[in-house]
């Protein structure tokens, strides 16, 4: 299904192999690879697999905490980062989704700054891989143990300002979807987006993420998909689905529904 990839954290249960082999027996094109499932499956087996499958990788997820709130130093931090682009271009991906970790105690500004600094080491061996790093924004309701990047704007102002074409966004429906005037801002800023991660929500985030079944929430993702496909968006749409909802899913049966709802969000 042209566009469509499935995200590991959405099968959480299943094994790195039980995600590939099964997603491509679903004929799901693409899947976005979570570095823990690939670590304890083993790196050189699973490129061996995918190729075998033929299943293409959409983003890597995920490398950063370089503000020290992951409770590795920002040396350590950099590089983690740089053998996750190595990853990304064994893995024949272009996205490495980047989180930038939390204010850890800094000033919002000194924690930007840590961030840029980052990007800036980082991106000329992203060029020179031809990976695209992409930062991406939480919701405030939960993004404490991620990022200090909360708002579309703040993530803009970031790829604005290290202004790199190998410096994207994440844009993740279920983080920005809650926005009244996303879907106003999407022309503006499509331009600019790596990766897109598809997940509704029922409820504002509060600490937990409470992901859904895609079409069963309150998000706009109809109108977010056809503005993003308006302005020239062409790339993968990961659904990345985790919570309480999810987990008691048949994944199977997650899967076919993806399916079917990524339709309809491709035919309005």
């Amino acid at each position: 299904m042209r566009g469509l990839s499935i995200n590991e954290m959405t099968t959480y249960r299943w094994s790195f192999e039980e995600d590939v082999t099964r997603y491509q027996a679903a004929g799901i094109e693409a899947i976005g690879i979570w570095r823990q499932k690939l670590a304890d499956y083993g790196e050189d087996k699973a490129i061996e697999l995918l190729e075998h499958t033929g299943l293409a990788v959409s983003n890597l997820l995920w490398a950063g905490g370089f503000t020290g709130s992951c409770g590795h130093t920002f040396q350590e931090g950099l590089a983690d980062a740089k053998e996750a682009l190595l990853l990304a271009a064994a893995l024949k991906t272009r996205h490495l989704v980047v989180h930038s970790g939390a204010r850890n105690g800094h000033t919002q500004n000194h924690a930007r700054r840590i961030f840029i600094t980052a990007l800036s080491e980082l991106l000329p061996m992203a060029e020179k891989l031809d990976i695209v790093l992409d930062i991406e924004p939480m919701h405030v309701g939960c993004a404490d143990d991620w990022t200090f990047l909360t708002s579309l704007d703040e993530a803009m102002g970031v790829i604005r300002k290290v202004n790199s074409p190998y410096l994207k966004l994440a844009f993740d429906t279920y983080h920005l979807g809650h926005d009244p005037q996303i879907v106003a801002h999407i022309a503006g800023i499509a331009a600019h987006v790596g990766i897109v991660h598809l997940a509704d929500s029922k409820c504002v985030p509060d600490r937990e993420q409470n992901r859904h079944h895609l079409g069963e929430g309150i998000l706009p993702l109809s109108c977010i998909v056809k503005s993003l496909r308006q302005a020239g968006y062409d790339g993968y749409y990961d659904v990345e689905l985790l919570g309480e909802e999810i987990e008691r899913s048949d994944y199977c049966q997650l899967l076919e529904c993806s399916k079917r709802a990524f339709e309809q969000l491709g035919s309005v």
